[in-house]
């Protein structure tokens, strides 16, 4: 079985070398910017305030991110972004080694690199299908998301760590000079006008409009209306944002549960170590999900991811051991990254290529939009009724998910989505 496959040309390997140089420095950035607050003396609210406006990108601004991402050239696009992000943080660096840095700027810092994330995302996963065929989008699709999990996760902080052990200048330096070396692979890249080389599999249907109702193609809401449109699109996307209840739920609160005197007794070396092996779950199920499709099929995978979001939050609800625990998280993991994989490449097929960005971005603020309310309810019963009972909460929502979705998933043809032609441009 053959884990890493042969180039998939020029342009991608300059998409995926700047796709990996830019997550560093994303990950550099995500971890040092609450440092650097914390190193002025900022208050735990304003320190928390940082993390927010590094957030709140996506639910405001992330429809015209795709919006913008439709509009102008990619590659001109990923170039200005990477260099912007480069400027900020280069401008932090600065402020914080003359003594000027304050709250006020790491903020602006804060939702300038938020919104920077929601267009070189959504510009990165509709620049896919026009370096790749059609046929190779799922190996595409795992490269990208293997590398995103090396860098951003398993890198990026205890890199971020060495550096600002050192100095949080070196840090934020890092990161800029990180962004800049992105834009080198970027400009590597050659982008085919039209999607290359379809393969001939009818694509899946599009339900039409009511009578008389007009369709624009060239409007902001151009994409969630498409989305809303196509069933296995729409679909896949409410079902991740159910799952992403379920995650919100855990990540908000597994924390308390897990590390001393949490009921776990983890220490804090204890509780990286479980949080590393969930990433590194991800980044091996991303490496041999090509030949798991071939071996298993779409609908097998899903499902399976679907199970392990249950085992995400289900070991905590029984109480579990910590080994228990740590299983359940790591299939999680591996699980949740085969979900992108598979879902990046059945949108990317029955989206037409002018609105690809505004798609992905509509399904992404729907995803993710629900992580920062959910969240808060989890606190809310945490409060209540204990963490525990959050977690069980979460763990009957996330069963009631998983039925509901092999009930659709046996009675849809997933996997023809998957090898389907691309959808056709649909006119202004």
């Amino acid at each position: 079985m053959r884990v890493l496959p042969t180039s998939l040309g020029r342009s991608f390997n300059g998409l995926w070398f700047g796709t990996g140089a830019a997550n560093l420095g994303d990950g550099l950035a995500l971890f040092v910017l609450p440092l650097l607050a914390l190193a002025i003396g900022t208050s735990p609210g304003g320190v928390a305030a940082v993390t927010t406006a590094l957030t709140l990108a996506w639910p405001v601004f992330g429809l015209h991110a795709g919006w913008i991402v439709d509009r102008v050239d990619r590659r001109a696009l990923l170039t200005g972004v990477n260099l912007a992000r480069a400027v900020v943080l280069a401008g932090l660096t600065a402020a914080y080694m003359t003594g000027a840095l304050s709250l006020v700027l790491i903020l602006v810092a804060a939702v300038l690199l938020g919104v920077a994330e929601t267009l070189v995302d959504t510009a990165l996963t509709s620049t896919i299908p026009r370096v790749v065929a059609p046929a190779l989008r799922t190996r595409a699709n795992a490269r990208i998301e293997a590398t995103i999990n090396i860098t951003n996760q398993l890198a990026g902080p205890p890199l971020a760590g060495l550096l600002a052990a050192t100095t949080l200048a070196l840090a934020t330096g890092a990161g800029a000079a990180l962004y800049v070396l992105a834009v080198a692979g970027i400009l590597v890249m050659t982008l085919s006008p039209v999607p290359v080389t379809p393969v001939p599999v009818t694509p899946a249907p599009v339900e039409a409009p009511e009578p008389g109702t007009p369709q624009r193609t060239d409007g902001v809401v151009a994409g969630i209306r498409y989305l809303w449109r196509q069933p296995v699109v729409r679909t896949l996307t409410l079902y991740t944002a159910l799952m992403n209840v379920v995650w919100a739920a855990h990540g908000a609160l597994f924390v308390v549960y897990a590390v001393a005197p949490g009921p776990l007794g983890l220490s804090t070396t204890q509780y990286g170590l479980l949080l590393t092996a969930m990433a590194v779950g991800g980044l091996v199920a991303s490496m041999v999900v090509e030949p798991l499709r071939r071996r298993f099929g779409v609908t097998t995978l899903l499902v399976a991811d679907a199970a392990g979001t249950v085992l995400l939050v289900l070991p905590v609800a029984m109480e579990a051991s910590a080994w228990v625990v740590a299983a359940g998280a790591v299939v999680a993991g591996a699980g949740s990254s085969i979900w992108r994989i598979l879902v990046a490449t059945i949108r990317q097929n029955l989206s037409p290529p002018e609105l690809l960005g505004r798609i992905y971005a509509a399904s992404r603020v729907i995803s993710w939009g629900i992580l920062p309310p959910s969240a808060a309810v989890a606190g809310v019963i945490a409060e209540v009724w204990g963490v525990r009972a959050a977690f069980v909460a979460a763990t009957v929502l996330a069963l009631a998910v998983m039925a509901a979705f092999i009930r659709y998933a046996l009675r849809t043809d997933l996997s023809s989505a998957i090898d389907a032609t691309p959808a056709p441009s649909v006119s202004a």
